[in-house]
């Protein structure tokens, strides 16, 4: 090892400056990113060598293919540029048609998606996401900006009337400059959905997470920079800084060019910053927890609701919009239970590279085990899983992966003393509670009841076959940000959103996220051709020329 900034990266490796004011800024001190297969090897060796390159050590010749990029850590003078390069940019980028930002902007984003397809999905899986998972999330990539989504968002930004000689519109005007500190667990899609606030008319600084820079730096620089120059937009319109969080948070707080600030995180800690905003003059837009519930009626198509149970399982549960918990109509809860065993079993750990992997390591497994011993002595049952288990499979209790759990929770009155039940949980444990015998119609209610009162709001699903059953449940469901039925939990759709919601997943102004939507304000409009006597329109004669 020598002191100093003179590394060599191996082959393929990449390497990425802040980006501000249209061009990349190098720095100092760097984040270098090691390839999860490779910690699955030898975590102790490859974390060692990124902490020494970390602090400017760096190792005679090239490095090893483990370390697969980094990124400039930005200081406050980056974050600062980033600022005022966003401010200035926002207001020439806001007077741009919707025909280019929106239109052109999204065409040439999904077509650049769709050609480097399968380089986002290898950047995934470096990162550690699972083969299959990173295909879905090109997918949701993919239809976030596909041409029917698009369409929908045009038709919420503008819509124009005629009122007698009056052209009147309905438009949505961007907030400014908005500010996006992504979560660790999908960074690179959440930077991503992010970008629709700049076709809605904003600026868009985004932090880059420390755990994981390499996807965000390469989707933003790499795919979205591209098309911002192809259309004209100021320099500044996008910037991206990696950092810690509480600094970068801080910062934007404190500035007075910040309008809009999207944090992705807990519930507990993004209600606490929900304040913080609001007490600073920002627009907060919260992505928190989700304690998603699937409910399954007594008609439901067993072995398609079990497939979509296992969801819960798929990234080891570490995702916000799966399934966390379900109710079951008791009726059906025996041949769900076995359907859902014999496919939980299905669900294997493994390297992230592989194809059929859908579990990665857990490595703070304590809480799992503690969530589990508390449903048990509140009188679950454990039905399958349990276990920590190696790379392969084979149970050890030094294992850094979970085996996918169920435990039957018996009655819906005191499911919610279990932690299982009550809060997010984020580990492969699902609990399936089977409801108390009673007749259908009260049943249903009770069904209801239990979703609207999660006290969160992100997702939920309905597996029923009985379209007056289906029917009532979408009538009566108000919380959540998306609802689907008999459909994939996690799957994505044109038109819908993909994230967002109510209670404590999206705080006090939460509801389903188009990014669109919620970095932007209504604005009336009415123009006359003149001649109109105000006094007229004021007092209801209307439209009468001026004699």
């Amino acid at each position: 090892m020598r002191e100093g900034n003179e590394v060599r990266l191996g082959p393929g490796a990449r390497s990425y400056g802040s980006y501000i004011g249209g061009r990349g800024v190098t720095g100092d001190d760097w984040v270098y990113v090691v390839d999860a297969a490779a910690l699955l090897d030898d975590a102790f060796s490859n974390l060692t060598l990124k902490r020494r390159l970390e602090r400017g050590q760096a190792p005679d010749g090239e490095l090893p293919p483990s370390i697969v990029g980094r990124v400039a850590k930005a200081g406050p003078d980056e974050v600062r540029l980033a600022l005022e390069a966003a401010s200035r940019a926002a207001v020439e980028w806001a007077a741009v048609p919707l025909e280019i930002r929106l239109d052109r902007v999204c065409t040439l984003l999904h077509r650049r998606i769709t050609e480097r397809a399968e380089e986002i999905e290898e950047i995934l899986v470096q990162e550690g996401h699972p083969r299959v998972l990173a295909r879905w999330q090109v997918s949701g990539m993919l239809e976030c900006w596909g041409p029917e989504s698009v369409g929908f968002y045009h038709s919420q930004l503008h819509q124009e009337f005629r009122h007698g000689v009056r052209e009147i519109s309905v438009r949505r005007r961007p907030d400014g400059v908005v500010c996006l500190n992504p979560p660790q667990n999908a960074p690179m899609a959440s930077a991503l959905l992010g970008v629709h606030a700049i076709f809605a008319g904003n600026a868009l600084v985004v932090r880059a997470p420390r755990s994981g820079p390499l996807g965000v730096m390469y989707a933003l620089q790499e795919l979205v920079a591209p098309v911002l120059d192809e259309v004209g937009a100021p320099p500044g319109t996008l910037g991206v800084v990696c950092g810690d969080p509480a600094p970068l948070l801080n910062a934007w707080l404190d500035s007075p060019l910040v309008d809009d600030i999207m944090y992705f995180g807990s519930s507990e800690a993004g209600i606490r910053f929900q304040d913080r905003c609001v007490a600073a003059g920002k627009k907060p837009i919260l992505e928190l927890a989700g304690n998603d519930v699937v409910t399954v009626w007594k008609d439901a198509d067993v072995e398609l609701a079990a497939e979509a149970l296992t969801e819960g399982f798929f990234g080891s549960g570490q995702l916000c919009m799966i399934p966390n918990q379900v109710v079951v109509h008791p009726d059906v809860a025996e041949p769900l239970l076995a359907e859902l065993v014999r496919q939980a079993r299905l669900v294997k750990p493994g390297r992230a590279g592989d194809e059929d992997v859908l579990l990665t390591p857990v490595l703070r497994n304590e809480k799992f085990f503690d969530c589990l011993d508390d449903a048990l002595l509140q009188g679950a049952e454990l039905v399958c899983g349990g276990h920590a288990m190696l790379v392969d499979g084979t149970r050890d209790p030094a294992g850094i992966f979970l085996e996918p759990t169920v435990v039957l929770v018996r009655g819906l009155t005191d499911a919610r003393r279990m932690t299982a039940v009550s809060q997010e949980t984020f580990f492969p444990l699902l609990p399936v509670i089977v409801a108390e015998p009673d007749d259908d119609e009260r049943l249903l209610e009770k069904f209801i009841d239990f979703v609207n009162s999660t006290g969160y709001g992100l997702r939920n699903s309905l597996w029923a076959a009985d379209r007056e059953v289906v029917d009532r449940f979408v009538d009566r469901v108000t919380e959540g940000g998306l609802l689907k039925v008999n459909d994939s939990h996690i799957g994505f759709l044109p038109y819908l959103p993909s994230h967002g919601g109510t209670g404590l997943t999206g705080g006090v102004f939460g509801e389903a996220n188009y990014p669109a939507l919620r970095t932007t304000h209504v604005q009336g409009v009415s123009v006359s051709p003149g001649g109109i006597r105000p006094r007229d329109a004021v007092f209801g004669t209307g439209d009468r020329p001026a004699a």
